[in-house]
């Protein structure tokens, strides 16, 4: 499937088995989640587009480049809070914007609750953050309200994804970038990723 790229980094490898495990407690959860969140965007920000600019050593002028391209991050309510930091620490001057939206347990359909965005975007690339890709209707709403908004260049970013929630993804927006720390076995009757890791949320607030 095009536009699905699966980390086949050891780092993430190694940090996903620890973040899976159940005795892991919250705060090594959260500084896991962190990590993970900087080397996925670390990956998925290879394309962003520089322009050249000169700087002064102590020693003499050298060439360099600038980021083009303002940058959006997107956390999605609440257990993308706890990827923002990681990818902030690369880029410190991205914007966050909040998408908060639940999921009905009868219809298993995502609900928003809250967007706070501005009228019109002040960035031209989104980078959606959250830790699970389940059943898709999270992101799938979230690229719409972004779309919407009028930005043009989209990705998302998440630790554990199900092979149909990328379909689901993958389906509705084909030009959105996904890159995955994990593709999992599915979903089980309940719309959790197997083996998964839980929920993402209570493990990291320690509210399960």
């Amino acid at each position: 499937m095009n536009n699905v790229y699966p980390s086949t980094h050891p780092l993430i490898a190694h940090k996903i088995t620890r973040l899976r495990d159940y005795q892991t407690e919250p705060k090594k959860f959260r500084e896991l989640v962190r990590e993970l969140a900087a080397l996925l965007a670390y990956e998925a920000t290879a394309d962003l587009m520089v322009r050249p600019v000169k700087v002064q050593t102590p020693l003499a002028e050298a060439d360099g480049f600038d980021l083009q391209e303002r940058i959006g991050l997107v956390p999605i309510l609440r257990a993308g809070l706890g990827m923002v930091e990681g990818v902030w620490e690369l880029m410190p001057s991205a914007e966050v914007w909040h998408i908060g939206l639940y999921r009905d347990e009868r219809t298993l359909k995502p609900v928003a609750y809250y967007n706070r965005l501005p009228i019109e975007p002040t960035v031209s690339v989104c980078l959606i953050l959250d830790p699970m890709l389940a059943t898709g209707g999270s992101a799938v709403a979230t690229v719409d309200i972004l779309k919407k908004w009028g930005v043009r260049k989209i990705k998302f970013l998440g630790l554990i994804a199900s092979p149909e929630g990328i379909e689901v993804l993958h389906n509705a927006h084909p030009d959105v970038a996904i890159h995955i720390a994990a593709i999992d076995q599915g979903l089980n009757d309940h719309a959790y990723i197997l083996p998964g890791l839980g929920d993402a949320g209570d493990r990291q607030f320690g509210t399960g």
